[in-house]
């Protein structure tokens, strides 16, 4: 009977190639003549094994080439990967893109088909998490807060700017949520006295320690933050505008009570840095033939204070004192500007006293009253004032509408769970007061619409007379930190089409009415963050018991082993060792007929090891005859093979030659001596189920966390 080596090797070379025989046998013939020497002398001097389809790879690619074997691939664990993945996929990145492109310009916009509307997206309220936010949560906790919110509003406006590309974004106030918070390098932003025991007990501890570790340099840290997550894709479709519009803009000076404080506790100091950043708060714009007023609801809100001081208030006041005719000349400037021929304002150059000079008729460019004026859209953080119990709609997330009774069409009124609730605290107030509300809508003018922030919610109202019965929309957050579970953002489309005079020359029936209107408004919604952290729990709970279920299954129904056998300290299966080695088996009836034929004293000497002389030691020798063994009993150990059910058949085969124990092998040291060495001891019971439960989990965690976080790097 053949060696069982040549036996084995017959099986080998027999057997299809595999992918890395196919990479190797693809290499230069350079290399692989000289890879092919090297498995040689791994085979001991012996080439009897077709390396064209099984080449003698190192171990460590031959665990590469277990891994990727088919049966491995399709595994339950690899299973779970590619579910983790799709997952995590759609999690990170897909949801995000479907919610908005729901939300596309054309599938709610009712203009005409002739009409090239100007796009515009109101943002309320991303409120960067910061050292403010969350002071007592512990360090890995507030990390994954930062990380994941700012992912959030990265990803959303992201695909806002891929699917919506829109002409204009405007964001109403709350940039920061610390903003007040961070002193500034010069001014003094302490609290004055009068304001102590004003903050909540739980942030007044933290007091001290964010005037001394939080200033100019960590603000300015959080401005560039706020750059990299909305500045930075801002172009990300192209600088192009939509159709016949002049250009695109992104107004971010609007600010909120996280950015200065709210009423007498503004501080100037930090106000100046805020609009040295980011610009003046009050403003007005002529977008898509509408004139956009922006006021500082939280410095108007000043007025009248106890604490208040004329620097405060000085600079809202002046601007609502002049609105009228900066709107003027506002509007002035665009219809010149439609018209190819901008107005610039000219003096006359001449020299005359001072106390000459006639200041009441000096040359501007307002028109006048009688001069033209298009359509008002007032944008303050702080929404206006309502009576208490305003219902703001079904579209609201914190409580519906109540259900009228039988018979009743109008909504409930009051419905104080769907309302704003009029109150205040510390650096808040969810309205402005019924004066300064009356007053800014009057001094304004002609408002027809009016967009707000602050209350995170969405609450849509029609306001009285006494505020022009304009139609005020408070935007949602962006935020998912913000206390709504979807959040959102506000799409606005207007088209105005006028004549040079600034007449309108077409315009649309509205759908709250018989009047006319020039805008439409949407509500996007963003994904659900927290449900999509429930899937990622749901999931995980369903691989760590079903990876558990089928570890503990495995010894009972004799599953395949998803975890490798324990490596022995002898070669693995199919491997050749550079050192060979003997086998001492008991005799076989082969064997027995084999020694007959032979001297019995010839065989019992060839088993001594005995220790060869110095000149034999310079020659080579084969295994037989250099360590005194005949060549029947010489053979190159393999890594013992271990069935489905963790045994060794090589084991069983000892025993079935008639031997009372497992089989050894004699590895040779080079000077004649042999080491006897068992092979591994087959795991059974609850270290079998350690082994597969562990093996299998770890498979899928360690991919798991490398794939989010790639996805959570690239935001």
């Amino acid at each position: 009977m053949a060696p069982s080596y040549y036996s084995n090797a017959r099986t080998m070379s027999s057997s299809p190639p595999t992918l890395l025989s196919r990479l190797i046998s693809a290499l230069p013939s350079g290399l692989s003549a000289q890879m092919q020497r090297l498995f040689d002398s791994q085979n001991g001097g012996y080439s009897s094994v077709s390396t064209a389809h099984t080449p003698h790879l190192p171990r460590s690619l031959r665990r590469l080439e277990r891994s990727f074997h088919p049966r491995k691939l399709l595994s339950l664990p690899h299973v779970f990967i590619a579910v983790w993945v799709v997952l995590l996929l759609w999690g990170e990145r897909w949801v995000f893109r479907s919610s908005v492109e729901d939300c596309r310009w054309e599938n709610w916009e009712r203009w005409p088909k002739e009409a090239t509307p100007h796009h515009l997206v109101f943002i309320a309220d991303p409120q960067l998490i910061d050292a403010h936010s969350y002071p007592g949560r512990p360090w890995p906790l507030d990390k994954f807060t930062v990380l994941h919110t700012d992912n959030y509003m990265k990803r959303s406006y992201i695909s806002l700017q891929e699917q919506l590309h829109p002409d204009t974004i405007f964001f109403l106030g709350d940039l920061f949520d610390g903003g007040r918070e961070w002193k500034t390098a010069h001014g003094n932003t302490q609290d004055p006295s009068w304001a102590n025991g004003l903050r909540p007990s739980g942030e007044q501890v933290y007091v001290d320690t964010w005037g001394k570790r939080y200033g100019e340099d960590y603000w300015l840290h959080e401005y560039d933050r706020f750059g990299r997550i909305f500045y930075d894709f801002w172009n990300l479709k192209g600088l192009d505008p939509n159709p016949w519009q002049r250009g695109r803009k992104i107004i971010s000076t609007l600010p909120g009570n996280h950015d200065l404080g709210f009423g007498q506790q503004v501080k100037i100091p930090i106000r100046n840095r805020f609009e040295t950043y980011f610009g003046e708060g009050n403003r007005v714009d002529v977008i898509g033939n509408h004139t956009f007023v922006s006021i500082d609801a939280v410095s108007l809100s000043a007025g009248g204070a106890e604490h208040a001081t004329k620097e405060l208030t000085q600079p809202v006041e002046d601007f609502l004192a002049n609105v009228q005719s900066l709107k003027r000349k506002a509007v002035q400037r665009e219809l010149s500007i439609q018209a190819g021929q901008e107005k610039v304002l000219q003096y006359v150059h001449k020299v005359e006293d001072l106390e000459n000079v006639d200041f009441s008729h000096l040359p501007t460019l307002d028109p006048g009253p009688s001069g033209p004026e298009l359509p008002t859209v007032l944008l303050t953080h702080v929404p206006l004032y309502r009576e208490p119990g305003t219902p703001c709609g079904p579209m609201r997330e914190h409580w519906p509408p109540e259900t009228p009774p039988k018979g009743q069409t109008s909504p409930v009124f009051p419905d104080h769970r769907n309302a704003i609730s009029i109150s205040k605290g510390y650096q808040y107030q969810n309205v402005l007061s019924e004066q300064d509300s009356v007053n800014l809508v009057h001094d304004v003018g002609n408002v027809k619409a009016v967009f707000s922030g602050d209350d995170h919610d969405y609450c849509e109202i029609v306001h009285p007379e006494n505020k022009n019965s304009a139609r005020e929309i408070t935007v949602k957050s962006t935020s998912w930190a913000m206390g709504v579970r979807k959040p959102g953002f506000l799409l606005f489309s207007m088209w105005n089409p006028i004549d040079a005079s600034g007449q309108p020359l077409y315009s649309t029936p509205s759908g709250h009415g018989s009047t006319a209107t020039t805008m439409e408004s949407h509500l996007c919604l963003l994904p659900d963050q927290l449900g999509i952290f429930i899937r990622y729990l749901i999931l995980l709970v369903l691989t760590l018991l079903t990876l558990t279920i089928r570890a503990i299954l495995v010894p009972i129904l004799n599953l395949s082993h998803f975890s490798s056998p324990p490596s022995p300290t002898t070669s693995s299966n199919n491997d050749f060792p550079l050192l060979p080695t003997t086998q001492k088996r008991e005799p076989t009836e082969e064997r027995e007929s084999h020694r007959s034929s032979n001297s019995s004293s010839n065989n019992i000497q060839n088993l001594n090891l005995a220790p060869r002389s110095s000149a034999a030691r310079t020659r080579s020798v084969s295994p037989a005859k250099g360590y005194g063994l005949p060549a029947s009993q010489v053979r190159f150990a393999t890594l013992p093979l271990i069935n489905a059910a963790g045994y060794n058949p090589r084991w069983d085969e000892g025993k079935s030659n008639g031997s009372s124990g497992p089989i050894f092998d004699f590895v040779g040291n080079g000077n004649g001596a042999g080491k006897r060495e068992k092979e591994a001891v087959p795991l059974k019971g609850i270290k079998l189920v350690w082994r597969e439960a562990w093996t299998s989990i770890w498979r899928v965690a360690w991919v798991v966390i490398c794939v989010y976080l790639w996805l959570a790097y690239y935001g």
